[in-house]
């Protein structure tokens, strides 16, 4: 279930909350990555939900969150990861698909696994918990229903 052990996901995760913490605590601002796309679109579209003052206004900040995660993933892959660069076996047409699929399951939930998840539970937020065991028995029942038809 953990093949490195359960240390780097720990660390990981207490990274992450400390993270999402201090952003909090310093700017009053919510984390999350969703509206990172619905930010950056209001560069390049002129449709009208793209240029709400909100997501005009936060588009900076928010591609610089998305900046420093991929960067902090790209030192961690350079300097301390002891797999390498690609370390997963799954096809690139799944991932994509998935990615598809969560994509438009963000959209759909108002948020993204880390908003409701770390962001909205942290502040108590009933709409981030109902979201949380809706994607996650989601998740679990079709992670069951692909390994019952043979597709791992």
């Amino acid at each position: 279930m953990f093949p490195l052990g359960i240390e780097p996901y720990l660390v990981g995760g207490v990274i992450i909350g400390l993270g999402v913490s201090l952003i909090y605590v310093l700017t009053g601002l919510h984390a999350t990555q969703s509206s990172f796309f619905t930010t950056t679109l209001s560069w390049f579209s002129k449709r009208v939900h793209f240029q709400e003052e909100r997501n005009v206004k936060e588009r900076d900040w928010r591609l610089m969150l998305a900046l420093g995660c991929i960067t902090g993933a790209l030192i961690y892959t350079l300097t301390l990861s002891p797999t390498g660069f690609w370390v997963t076996g799954v096809d690139l047409w799944r991932l994509a698909l998935g990615g598809l699929l969560v994509g438009f399951g963000t959209r759909l939930s108002n948020g993204c696994t880390s908003g409701h998840g770390i962001s909205g539970l942290a502040s108590l937020s009933t709409t981030s918990l109902y979201a949380v065991l809706t994607f996650m028995g989601a998740g679990i029942i079709t992670a069951h229903l692909l390994e019952l038809v043979g597709v791992v």
